[in-house]
């Protein structure tokens, strides 16, 4: 590439070998390098002639990192694999296209900026206003993602800037507003009084994927609500069988035949219950007893029975996981201490028939780890059964005007080869989630986010943003008229789902969307699967009737050396940063992609990342020295059947690489890459040529150097997707007058 970069490349052109290489300094120049080329954008790209058109198109959205923090190593992790399919597909000669971007992520960074409001100031959100809370987290997360895209730049992520996105921008706000209207309409998203997850500690609802299961030591209490009730029970949790309606034993259970159908009227600790006895086959007639206390308000299960027993509906936990009902001694308590003094009465009673120590699967709200308390609350759903018409559809197997559901979309896209899920082993579980969804629960009792584009007046109700007349949407004037909007925000993941299409322009009719949509690739995490992947899937079948990506590559966790998860708590986290600036981001990014296949967790330690700082010296020193010994008029020079050998074994290694790379084998590439350059190129190749360029004719001598510099060069195109600053730095000194970035792969 000529003329438009030049200007920036007499400092580097200026700058001698120096016989040691300097990844920090040099790392900054050439990001600087890159960016001021324009190379990350594919229209650039096309303007000096690298696309082909023949090639095809290659299209990937950054995943968007949360805006609460900084980097870690699972993001560098994303950021090197993504960059490695990124500039292989450019210099490939494909129109290439990354999108970048960043999650407002809702809950997490809510609890961030009220804990150190509160931290710093001693006040919650309530005490602010709604209004100035939202401003101080704007300012957060304003802070956090100039952090962000410094740390994706240091990592040399080569994303267009130019289409930069954020979740909770204006453009996406749109967007989400657009599909809310789309799937309220179709009668997709309703709202309803349903058994929801609440996060007493986040005061919120939270989806059945936000939350986690952690073991711990539980007792298994054995008892009667009465001394007249015929049938015992068994719950680790005493305090909410104030909230029983009925009991429930399986259809096959002999033992409790004989009471099916009855009402008893009992007194359960100075409480008052009207128990049925009913029969279901969701009932484990080998678990405790083999029956069940039914509490619709307070278990998903027993809501379930409920609604097909027509049993009544009776809260006894409020938001705060406190005891609304009960005596003195119960009510108002904390769910802990009611069990206890529960425990205790039933003791003193003798209907305490049996304690005994277990192991227990705790709910917890994954963003806040506070302990899930099942509750009945008015909230907005989307419908994943419920049939509708899909007008239009490129999904195989269902055809345009076609009915289907959600569910059943979301398993067609996947089943019917137009997205492949590697490694193949996560289609099994993707299948089984998807058997097993609920309806998603969307909305969220938080101020950050998304609000929910509903409005209230009397018995009306307006969705959408468009002012009409006689009840419809008011228009802003009009708002302040009677008109209420719904207080509540969106799940993060609704707005997410639209990732890949409202990046490029959706709703509008864009030529980025007609372009670079579906994308190539969706490069993400296994943990997140059916956050986001799913829910992508999901939201492209139904609103564009296509599908989001071709491929989804799992990559696995980062892992200490010892394979346990990095966290704070323990200790052993690795800061992606800190590595990069040790030993430069080339030696970061080598070491989470040579071992890591896709799918597996991966063990990483700093000594690893040390290892492959020496590859960067490597490949310096070896490209020193042949510069070092360059001959005139080299390129007319006649090469000696080993020589000619040599060529040909580096194109073969190079066709292989290629190949391991359009597989998604990375890590097979990345090592292939790795040992040619070092083991056979450095080690034996330049020795047995040394001799040659020392000793030899001037003939011999050409002829090394010919064979020596166009291995070099071959190698530097190969090793640039894993280590794209040292080789550009080293192109720089063999071809100042283009970029690495910017040649082809041939």
């Amino acid at each position: 590439m000529r003329g438009a970069t030049w200007e920036f490349r007499i400092k580097l052109m200026a700058i001698e070998m120096d016989s040691k290489y300097d990844p920090v300094t040099s790392e900054k120049e050439v990001y600087d390098l890159w960016e001021k080329s324009g190379l990350f954008a594919p229209e650039k790209c096309e303007e000096i002639g690298l696309v082909k058109k023949e090639n095809g198109v290659f299209s990937i959205i950054l995943p968007p990192p949360n805006v609460t923090g900084t980097l870690h190593m699972g993001h560098a992790a994303m950021l090197a694999i993504e960059d490695v399919l990124v500039r292989y597909a450019r210099m490939s000669g494909k129109k290439t296209l990354w999108v970048p971007g960043t999650d407002h992520a809702a809950i997490a960074t809510q609890s961030k900026v009220e804990s150190l409001i509160y931290k710093a100031e001693g006040k919650n959100r309530h005490d602010l206003g709604r209004e100035e809370f939202l401003k101080r987290v704007d300012q957060f997360a304003k802070e956090s993602h100039d952090t962000i895209v410094n740390q994706i730049k240091k990592m040399g992520a080569s994303v267009d800037w130019n289409r930069e996105a954020f979740t909770l921008d204006e453009k996406r706000n749109t967007a989400v507003k657009t599909a809310f209207k789309k799937m309220y309409d179709t009668g997709l998203i309703y709202r309803d009084f349903k058994v929801i997850n609440w996060d007493p500690k986040g005061q919120t609802t939270v989806s059945d994927d936000e939350v986690v299961y952690e073991e711990r030591d539980a007792k298994l209490y054995t008892f009667k609500y009465s001394k007249d009730f015929p049938i015992s029970i068994s719950t680790t949790r005493p305090e909410t069988k104030l909230g029983d309606t009925a009991v429930a034993v399986h259809p096959d259970d002999e033992r409790y035949k004989q009471y099916v159908g009855k009402t008893y009227e009992v007194n359960f600790v100075g409480t008052p219950l009207t128990i049925k006895i009913i029969a279901d086959h969701a009932v484990e007639k080998d678990f405790g007893t083999g029956a069940l206390g039914v509490t619709p308000a307070h278990s998903q299960i027993d809501w379930d029975m409920a609604q097909a027993h027509n049993l009544e509906l009776k809260p006894v936990i409020n938001e705060y996981a406190k005891m609304s009902v009960g005596g003195p001694e119960i009510q108002g308590k904390k769910t802990t201490v009611a069990r206890e003094v529960i425990v205790e009465l039933l003791r003193k009673d003798g209907l305490l028939e049996k304690e005994e120590d277990v192991k227990q699967n705790i709910s917890v709200a994954e963003r806040t780890g506070g302990i899930i308390e099942p509750l009945p609350k008015l909230q907005w759903f989307i419908d994943v059964n419920k049939k509708f018409v899909l007008p239009e559809s490129k999904i195989s197997g269902l055809p345009s005007g076609s009915e289907t559901s959600l569910k059943e979309i979301m398993k067609k896209a996947v089943e019917g080869g137009q997205i492949e899920i590697l490694p193949g082993r996560f289609e099994k579980i993707y299948y089984n989630w998807i058997d097993n969804l609920r309806d998603w629960c969307i909305s969220r009792q938080i101020w950050y986010g998304h609000r929910i584009p509903v409005w209230y007046k009397d018995e009306k109700i307006a969705v959408g943003e468009t002012p009409k007349e006689s009840g419809d949407l008011p228009s802003s004037a009009e708002a302040t008229e009677g008109w209420q909007q719904d207080p509540d925000t969106l799940d993060t993941w609704f707005s997410s789902g639209l990732w890949t299409f409202s990046t490029l322009g959706w709703p509008e009719k864009t030529s980025d969307l007609e372009t670079y949509h579906p994308t190539s690739v969706l490069e993400t995490g296994y943990d997140i699967l059916f956050f986001w992947v799913a829910r992508m899937i999901l939201m492209t079948g139904f609103l564009l009737g296509d599908v989001p990506f071709r491929t989804v590559y799992l990559h696995g966790l980062v892992r200490d050396e010892k394979g346990r998860k990095m966290s704070k708590s323990l200790g052993n986290a690795i800061d992606p940063l800190l590595m990069s600036e040790k030993y430069g981001a080339d030696a970061t990014r080598l070491s989470l992609i040579i071992g890591a296949a896709p799918g597996n967790d991966m063990k990483l330690s700093e000594d690893k990342v040390r290892g492959y700082r020496n590859f960067s010296t490597k490949i310096w020193n070896a490209a020193r020295f042949v510069l070092m010994n360059k001959a005139e008029n080299y390129e007319s020079a006649k090469l000696s059947e080993e020589q000619e050998k040599y060529l040909a074994e580096f194109e073969s290694t190079k066709k292989e690489i290629a190949e391991h790379i359009d597989k998604f084998e990375l890590h097979l590439a990345g090592e292939k890459a790795y040992h040619y350059f070092w083991h056979t190129f450095a080690d034996i190749i330049i020795e047995a040529e040394k001799g040659k360029l020392k000793d030899g004719t001037q003939e011999e001598k050409a002829a090394a150097y010919k064979t020596l510099e166009a291995i070099l060069l071959g190698s530097l195109k190969v090793l640039h997707p894993f280590v794209p600053f040292v080789t550009e730095a080293v192109w720089q000194k063999i071809r100042p007058e283009e970029l690495l970035l910017g040649t082809n792969w041939d």
